[in-house]
């Protein structure tokens, strides 16, 4: 060969080389992970923080990869084209097409992208130092080219604006989850957990609190031996007192407040029950915390760490008392039921042979989800009752039987206006 055709046939192979670059770091810079570069560069890992910069702006880097691609692609295919016709006659255009689909599609597209998809952290890592070069460089040709670009989408109709984001931070985080669980990457538990941490901000005070029926409180004018064998008999360590109606809550105690004040008045009196007599509940109350129901979980738990404590009881609008809230309950709604030697044994769920499980009805929707790995909305109510509730728009009779969001819901039990117990079955077993 001549020493034309060896330059050409040189500069062919240099041009499909930056082709296969140019190829290959677009896929790497567009599939490796911000999070994973965040990380990275936090561990100073060269070229990290240039990666991290490339990503913050996909439509520059995107513009600036495809116009080198495209440069080096066609003037390959242009001298390959020149080079072909020279010793083939017009015949070369033809085989010039066939020979240069073959390499560009072999070696500058499969092979340098199967390679930044295999390993795109590190292949992002040895192409941003080039590439945030190559940017730099080209920034005014690429300005231009975004610049026509939006204007040629904006004829169709179409509006591009490239800092707005489909989804947010907490939405791609849950979908990344939840793909990894479907894909065997992350156990059920792990997902319920981290969803659970995701939601706090979603979710209201009014949707976990220990409704106002189910709390455990005292009388400030009740005997002191009567408050004692109270705290004795109960499983909490905080108890909320009230005077001349149960809703009117003036203090909280706690077990150990009582005790140090117990053990004051032993040592100072007569020993015995009479060290009592000059017991005052409300010298020990601690006074109460109120906090609005619609109150948001996350902001909640931070309230409790601020001001370093586990209680607070929930009101409404209207300043009546609704519940009580501690941060046990919210750290449940994350790492599932916490129970400790003193608590009451509950009944555990289980499923039947018919994939039905029955359920308590103050049982959160939330809860049930969790537990049978399914997808009952909670919008309209928190509970299961409360669900079949809106769902019926009536108080259902036990023994009666509905079907909607794909479940089948049996009522079991039924006290005054409360649903008690239910079965739930899904229609379509999985």
């Amino acid at each position: 060969m001549d020493p034309a055709t060896l330059w050409t046939v040189a500069a062919i192979i240099g041009l499909l080389l930056l082709s296969a670059f140019f190829s290959g770091s677009e896929t790497a810079l567009t599939a490796v992970s911000r999070a994973a570069l965040h990380r990275l560069a936090g561990r100073g890992e060269r070229g990290a923080a240039s990666a991290l910069k490339l990503t913050e702006d996909n439509e520059r880097l995107i513009g600036a990869v495809l116009l080198g691609n495209n440069l080096v692609n066609i003037l390959a295919a242009s001298l390959a084209t020149h080079l072909f016709t020279r010793h083939f006659g017009q015949a070369g255009v033809a085989w010039a097409t066939l020979v240069m689909t073959f390499l560009v599609l072999v070696f500058a597209e499969v092979t340098p992208k199967t390679y930044a998809i295999t390993s795109p952290e590190t292949a992002a890592l040895r192409v941003a130092k080039p590439i945030s070069i190559f940017v730099r460089l080209f920034a005014p040709v690429v300005g231009v080219i975004r610049v026509l670009a939006r204007g040629a989408l904006r004829v169709v109709g179409v509006r591009a604006d490239p800092d707005a984001r489909i989804l947010g931070a907490h939405e791609e985080i849950r979908g990344a989850i939840d793909l990894h669980h479907s894909e065997g990457g992350v156990e059920k538990d792990d997902r319920d957990r981290l969803l659970a941490a995701l939601d706090l901000n979603e979710r209201e005070v009014s949707e976990v609190m220990r409704h106002r029926r189910n709390i455990e409180t005292i009388d400030a004018d009740a005997a002191p031996d009567e408050i004692v064998a109270f705290f004795l008999n109960s499983s909490h360590t905080r108890i909320p007192v009230w005077r001349d109606e149960p809703e009117n809550i003036v203090g909280v105690i706690h077990a150990k407040d009582l005790l140090r004040e117990v053990d004051r008045l032993a040592r100072a009196a007569a020993p015995g029950r009479a060290a009592l007599d000059n017991f005052d509940v409300m010298a020990v109350a601690m006074e109460p915390w109120f906090v609005p129901d619609t109150t948001s979980l996350d902001e909640q738990m931070r309230e409790f760490l601020r001001r370093r404590s586990h209680f607070a009881l929930v009101v409404d609008e209207y300043g009546d008392l609704q519940g009580l809230i501690t941060l046990e309950d919210i750290l449940e709604e994350i790492v599932g039921d916490i129970s400790d030697e003193h608590d009451p044994e509950e009944a555990t769920l289980a499923k039947r042979s018919d994939g039905s499980i029955e359920v308590e009805g103050e049982m959160t929707i939330r809860d049930l989800n969790r537990f049978g790995d399914w997808d009952l909305p909670d919008d309209e109510a928190t509970t299961v009752a409360g669900l079949v509730i809106h769902e019926a728009q009536t108080i259902p009779d036990a023994g009666q039987i509905f079907s909607f969001h794909g479940f089948r819901f049996e009522v079991l039990a039924r006290e005054r206006h409360r649903i008690t117990k239910l079965r739930v079955k899904p229609l379509d077993p999985r």
